[in-house]
């Protein structure tokens, strides 16, 4: 009995770890838009963010159930299985953040739970129907909602300002970006927190300190808020440059309907017990204001290593779930080479993110990736999107025009 005492708690911290990461992989989610519009500065954003993390984890415990009771059976599910789905969650989230991608925390860790299940138990012990219903078809669904909303949002914002010029309405824009980038915060800890919060408690479960079904403890809710929250306070700048520099350049109207539409599906979702991602959602969202503003210009190819990202996040966490749960089935030896390759890998990771350092620093400079040209399916979209600002873009059209350089003057003969 001690040895499983000692093991549920090493898979307690284990999932802790894995909300951190969650913290810090989805910070861009709420603040990237709002950082890169200059509406916050970014260590205020990110701790604007981390608290309301933390409140939006105490809002509902819907999610939570999702996680604990329904995608695998819990019987006959041991204690070394949410071990295992935590380190592959874990690593793909560390691998996906070095290389800047906003890939789903969520899904890393369905994956990691799937894999490792099925490796310790069989198909069988996974819910295939709630699955598709409540992780599959969200995914996909999810996304290309907000990405419609946000471009109907941005286009509507355009149409009614089409004769107000920029600087009138920035101020206004700036604050209702601060509200909704709140918003999406709150949403992120009512969705994202309660993933690990049902992990614990599937863990606690597997190890008979729960009867099935029951509802997350409160040190569980408390200790799985703090966690999101420190990680989200730390800043996952990388991938706050991609969502706010390398998909689209955003101006605040942009940013404003982007985010407003990402937090109206994801509190749905919650409400209704739908785990999605987050970041799809936000990513969605950025990309559709994007489209949304004639004269937009979406980068296909960050969103297209994006989406890469994202079909390989569940079959990906799943393999290292399985890995990891074969090594653990091997006894104490097997459970302790998992730890020491998750701290070598987590090392590793961190070491060669150190070469080329993204801070609160550099997380705006302008070094992104070049804008696009307009390709077709920018292009086809675009051309029914309302004009910018007429005020705004007859300026912009006059100060092009006198900052224009003058022609170069023909070099003068040298004298005799």
């Amino acid at each position: 009995m001690e040895h499983i005492t000692l093991l549920l708690a090493i898979v307690i911290v284990t999932a802790l770890v894995f909300d951190f990461t969650n913290g810090f992989h989805d910070t861009a989610n709420a603040m990237a838009t709002t950082i890169s519009t200059g509406a916050l500065k970014p260590k205020t954003a990110v701790a604007m963010s981390a608290a309301l993390n933390l409140v939006g984890a105490f809002l509902s415990v819907e999610v939570a159930k999702t996680i604990s009771g329904g995608i695998i059976d819990e019987k006959g599910i041991r204690t070394e299985v949410i071990f295992a789905a935590l380190v592959g969650a874990i690593l793909w989230n560390l691998l996906t953040w070095l290389l800047g991608l906003p890939s789903s925390s969520s899904h890393a860790l369905f994956g990691g739970l799937i894999g490792a299940a099925v490796m310790s138990a069989g198909w069988s012990s996974v819910h295939g129907s709630t699955v598709v219903t409540k992780v599959l078809l969200p995914a996909v669904a999810a996304p290309i909602v907000a990405g419609i909303a946000a471009m109907l949002a941005t286009r509507l914002t355009y149409r009614l300002n089409r004769n107000t010029a920029d600087k009138a309405t920035a101020k206004g824009y700036r604050a209702g970006q601060i509200a909704s980038a709140g918003l999406v915060s709150l949403a992120h800890g009512t969705n994202d927190a309660q993933k690990t919060m049902g992990i614990i408690t599937l863990a606690l479960v597997t190890a008979g300190v729960l009867h099935p079904g029951a509802n997350p403890p409160l040190w569980v809710i408390v200790s799985a808020g703090l966690a999101i929250a420190m990680g989200t306070y730390l800043g996952g700048w990388r991938i706050i440059r991609t969502m706010g520099k390398g998909l689209t350049e955003l101006r605040p109207p942009q940013g404003f309907a982007a985010q407003t539409g990402a937090a109206t599906v994801i509190l749905a979702s919650s409400h209704i017990g739908f785990s999605l991602s987050t970041t799809q959602v936000c990513s969605g969202s950025v990309m559709g204001a994007g489209i949304g503003r004639k004269g937009g210009v979406v980068r296909w190819s960050t969103a297209t290593r994006m989406a890469v990202a994202w079909i390989l996040t569940l079959p990906a966490a799943g393999l290292v779930g399985a890995g990891a749960e074969f090594l653990t089935q091997q006894g104490p030896w097997g459970i302790a080479a998992v730890a020491l390759l998750l701290i070598a890998g987590s090392g590793i990771i961190w070491k060669l993110s150190r070469r080329q350092p993204v801070d609160a620093h550099n997380v705006t400079a302008d070094d992104a990736p070049v804008a696009e040209p307009a390709g077709v399916i920018t292009t086809a979209i675009a051309a029914v999107s309302p004009p910018p600002t007429g005020l705004a873009l007859a300026s912009t059209d006059l100060r092009a025009t006198i900052q224009a350089p003058a022609p170069a003057d023909p070099p003068t003969p040298a004298a005799v």
